[in-house]
């Protein structure tokens, strides 16, 4: 839980940085409004015509009692409408980061300069958030479909695809918005699942923190560019050796004995050392 908190809390540090860099988080609300805009008119859309879905859905229920009926069709429109939350969200993320790549990079890169003294010089282009973005949309479907599925439980079925949700769409949140911090050190992919595996309480918390904020109305688009921000601390954070002090209001959580299963803490990296990451 206390790791959980941590990476939580990661989140209320990528907020400090209205305070400390307020042009480059202003900018950083642009592509998210643009991108918000559109996405929320697909989701209304679902919403207004979420009864002719699960009527759609539901075909062998059409002699059943009334009551029975009904049942089936809010069953259905129970697991569309939470499988949709999922995949909206993951769009939003995968759509406002490709298009809004240079203003999130400067966000990076502020955070990186303020709290390392420097900034990895990896690839962090247009074709990296490309690819991020598509496998962004890919892992957000199988989490739209796992909690989809949860959500046809009998009984517990709706609080548990929503739970679900939250907690898979945070890690998948938690994964893509850490990977720029951690590519521009030259990780992979694998190296970069293995990192985030290895902290994966942190990262949770991190991500559920943020999905939770993207849930409140206009929450993702006033939360990306803190989320820009937050996401490059927890990459520090993870990393074997740090990357670089993390600042006041964003809290120094390198590995804790009970994360590393006893080891002592790393102490947090100078800049030279997170160019060698």
């Amino acid at each position: 839980m206390h790791e959980f908190l941590a990476g939580a809390r990661l989140l209320g540090g990528g907020w400090s940085w209205w305070r400390r860099r307020p042009g480059a988080m202003a900018r950083g609300l642009i592509p998210a409004v643009i991108v918000g805009v559109v996405v929320l008119a697909v989701l209304i859309a679902l919403v207004v015509n979420l009864d002719a879905v699960g009527e759609t859905l539901t075909p062998f229920a059409d002699g059943w009692s009334p009551g029975w009926e009904r049942t089936a069709e809010l069953a259905a429109q129970g697991v569309v409408l939470v499988g949709s939350v999922v995949l909206v969200v993951v769009t939003f993320t995968a759509l406002t980061l490709a298009v809004g790549e240079p203003f999130y990079d400067r966000i990076w890169r502020a955070v990186e300069q303020d709290t390392t003294g420097t900034v990895p010089e990896g690839s962090t282009g247009v074709w990296r958030g490309a690819v991020d973005g598509v496998a962004l949309v890919a892992r957000g479907l199988v989490a739209a479909a796992v909690a989809g599925l949860l959500g046809l439980v009998p009984l517990v079925g709706a609080p548990l695809g929503w739970i679900a949700g939250v907690v898979l769409t945070g890690w998948v949140l938690a994964h893509e918005l850490s990977s720029r911090a951690l590519v521009a050190r030259g990780l992979s992919r694998r190296e970069r699942n293995a990192l985030l595996r290895a902290h994966r309480a942190r990262a949770l918390g991190f991500g559920v923190a943020t999905q939770l904020c993207f849930l409140v109305p206009g929450g993702a688009v006033a939360t990306m560019p803190a989320a820009v921000a937050g996401s490059t601390l927890l990459a520090q954070s993870v990393l074997p050796r740090g990357a670089g002090p993390v600042p006041a209001g964003a809290p120094a959580v390198a590995a804790s004995p009970t994360a590393q299963g006893g080891a002592a803490p790393r102490p947090l990296a100078t800049g030279d050392d997170a160019e060698r990451h």
